[in-house]
């Protein structure tokens, strides 16, 4: 994408409009009088209700992990702590984050503090074969969580496969009963597909939210512009996921770092692209997964009297993203969704040092670190089963991917 494509697709859709600070709402309602005093991070009101959420949701998918993969539940429960103080309020989880572990944890912790003090949202997987199994699982779900309701619940992950499903177990109908009893406040779904499929979906049912995959680079390459528009065109708040792509967003290369450094020396790259997404007036809230204290101490900051990119600033954007999409070698936001791989190739190690190498240009750096991969994890593991493809939301075709990687390793 050109420099002139990636700024007519900006403004065609309307993305960085006059930005009204009204819809930011100040004040955190029903949170107790200790938190509501500290708190900081703007909010956007929910339709016209009395909601509001804060801008900055915390995504409970990439939460700090010790040696053994497990959650460091200490260093995590501290940067709870820390949002709350900070006005981050809302809480995302889901039945597969963390092998199931995330929603124990979000029970843990959360129970901690009173119910009305913060909003949490979880998901009903695609893995659920059986209506007895939608309702086994959302029952799970609340045990775990802790919680005698979510205030958003999700349809995880609905495409053109998974929505047939989802209506042959009649999924919806099920949640809709949950939200009429009380155990769901607002219903939705999360999505990764064409636009087409979104539109056949919007049309389907009544839907109170959606989450959908918005980022500077996926604005067109995507098709995220396509997505936004026909959710604000029906009337519909959107949640973001994948505002970083997975944190790939943050490693644009030498010189588009450059670039965004030269415009404003102080800004981090995430924060350039946390204001690209929250400049779109119909989103309500950005999820974003948070590893370390100090990204989520860096995210309140820029969520904190949040300022839209500026006309100036989407151009020096548009320049970046264009030097990122030339080195940019496989789109994987390192969703694990691919993992367990039947032959152990550890699929999202290998892109992540593939695309390093292709932006950073660092063959020894690439040589090394494809040789240090563990044994029987590589990509010339890979036997082709296309078991990967069936669930990356991306849809890379992933072997065709890690035979190239294989191929260009093999040259020394």
């Amino acid at each position: 994408m050109n420099r002139r494509e990636f700024l007519k697709t900006m403004f065609a859709a309307g993305a960085f409009a006059p930005f009204a600070r009204l819809s930011a709402v100040t004040g955190l309602g029903a949170l107790p009088e200790a938190i509501r005093s500290a708190g900081k991070v703007d909010r956007r009101r929910y339709k016209n209700t009395g909601t509001t959420l804060p801008m900055l949701g915390f995504g409970m998918m990439r939460l700090p992990r010790l040696s053994d993969g497990s959650i460091d539940e200490k260093t995590a429960s501290e940067m709870v702590d820390k949002a709350l103080k900070c006005g981050l309020n809302h809480f995302d989880t889901a039945h597969m984050y963390h092998k199931g572990e995330s929603e124990k944890f979000v029970g843990k912790v959360l129970s901690r503090y009173p119910r009305e003090s913060f909003t949490l949202s979880s998901k009903m997987p695609w893995y659920a074969r059986t209506p007895e199994g939608v309702e086994k699982i959302f029952q799970e779900q609340l045990t775990r969580c802790k919680t005698p309701y979510f205030d958003f619940y999700l349809i995880h992950s609905l495409g053109k496969r998974n929505w047939a499903t989802a209506q042959r177990l009649k999924t919806y109908e099920f949640l809709e009963r949950m939200k009429k009893e009380g155990r769901i406040r607002h219903l939705g779904f999360s999505f990764h597909d064409k636009p087409e499929v979104l539109k056949e979906i919007v049309k389907a049912k009544k839907w109170d939210f959606a989450l959908i995959q918005v980022n500077a680079l996926d604005w067109k390459n995507y098709r995220s512009k396509e997505q936004y528009e026909i959710l604000t065109e029906n009337g519909i708040p959107a949640f973001v996921m994948e505002p970083l792509r997975g944190g790939s967003l943050v490693r644009l290369g030498k010189h588009a770092e450059t670039i965004l450094k030269n415009s404003n020396k102080e800004a981090s790259v995430a924060s350039w692209m946390f204001r690209y997404v929250g400049s779109l007036p119909n989103v309500l809230c950005v999820f974003s997964g948070m590893s370390r204290m100090e990204h989520l101490e860096e995210n309140i900051k820029t969520f904190t009297d949040f300022k839209p990119l500026t006309p100036e600033e989407r151009t020096t954007l548009a320049l970046a993203i264009g030097s990122y999409e030339k080195g940019l070698a496989v789109p994987c936001t390192a969703c694990r969704y691919c993992l367990p791989c039947p032959a152990g190739v550890r699929i999202p190690a290998i892109f992540s040092i593939y695309n390093e190498y292709k932006l950073q240009g660092n063959r020894a750096e690439f040589l090394a670190k494809m040789k240090a991969l563990p044994e029987g994890s590589g990509p010339e593991e890979c036997v082709n089963c296309g078991k990967c493809m069936k669930h990356c939301p991306q849809h890379i075709r992933i072997p065709e991917e890690l035979k190239k990687i294989r191929e260009d390793f093999a040259k020394g």
